[in-house]
């Protein structure tokens, strides 16, 4: 439900934005706007990601921005990812939009995995989050950025070259992991949610109610307030689904060019 929100909401503000927003020129398989790798860093790095392309036939492109323009970078790089169309155009093949985008915003010091509609079952929500968290952000943390982003690109390589069976059971033991890590700060939370409650809502009621039967017994008050109506909500995420893709086809110099692959919010988004 959150994903179709998230579609329609970028489907109605597209019409009036589109032309205001400014993304980058798809110029290669590594597009450094912010200028964080040198020359040579960035040659080997497209070096590798063609290496992908050649064994896998899916297209991993790395991009460094200057400036999300004001947008969450969920927003950004699901709009920047059909905006390239990076991967190939599914046609509502599964083996198709098999495109990602990994994604680093240096000033506002955020990144993402951008993931296409044909890899979300590859390259899960869960498992975008482990790679960010895992694998990129040590480095980001020790200004290291040629580093974690190749710790990065490793990580998603590997992933988007394991045969289905094995790439199926580590997308699994990441979303398993990363519900763990969920489930401790959740159950905290709820320790110290329901500790409030028993000290300053029922703890009172029964002192109250204790107060009451004595007063009671002494021919005092023979009733007491209504009960004390408690309620919480629980947490929730929003991760892989599909809508109907629009977005335009790639473009850019060098033999390269995205190949009409569609995006609909897939990845993890993270910050150092």
């Amino acid at each position: 439900m959150s994903r179709i929100i998230l579609f329609l909401i970028v489907l109605f503000a597209s019409i009036g934005t589109a032309s205001a927003q400014n993304f980058p020129k798809l110029t290669g398989r590594v597009v450094d706007q912010a200028d964080l790798l040198s020359p040579e860093q960035e040659a080997s790095l497209t070096a590798k990601l063609a290496g992908l392309e050649t064994q896998s036939n899916r297209q991993l492109v790395v991009t460094t921005i200057k400036d999300l323009q004001g947008y969450e970078i969920s927003d950004y790089g699901y709009r920047l990812g059909r905006h390239w169309a990076i991967g190939q155009d599914g046609k509502g093949e599964s083996e198709k939009d098999n495109g990602a985008i990994l994604i680093v915003a240096p000033n506002e010091r955020k990144m993402r995995i951008e993931v296409g509609y044909g890899l979300e079952p590859v390259l899960t929500d869960g498992l975008s989050s482990s790679i960010i968290r895992n694998d990129i952000t040590p480095y980001f943390k020790a200004g290291d950025f040629n580093g974690g982003i190749n710790a990065g690109v490793d990580r998603i390589t590997t992933q988007l070259t394991l045969p289905p069976e094995e790439a199926a059971k580590v997308a699994e033991e990441a979303a398993l992991a990363d519900s763990n890590n969920s489930g401790d700060g959740g159950d905290i939370f709820l320790v110290i949610f329901w500790l409030f409650i028993f000290l300053f809502f029922i703890l009172p009621t029964i002192i109250s109610i204790a107060r009451g039967g004595k007063k009671h017994r002494r021919g005092g008050d023979k009733h007491w307030g209504g009960p004390v109506i408690i309620w919480g909500g629980g947490g929730s995420s929003w991760g892989g689904g599909s809508s109907g893709g629009f977005g335009g086809g790639g473009f850019g110099g060098g033999g390269f060019s995205g190949g009409g692959g569609s995006f609909g919010g897939g990845g993890a988004s993270g910050g150092w």
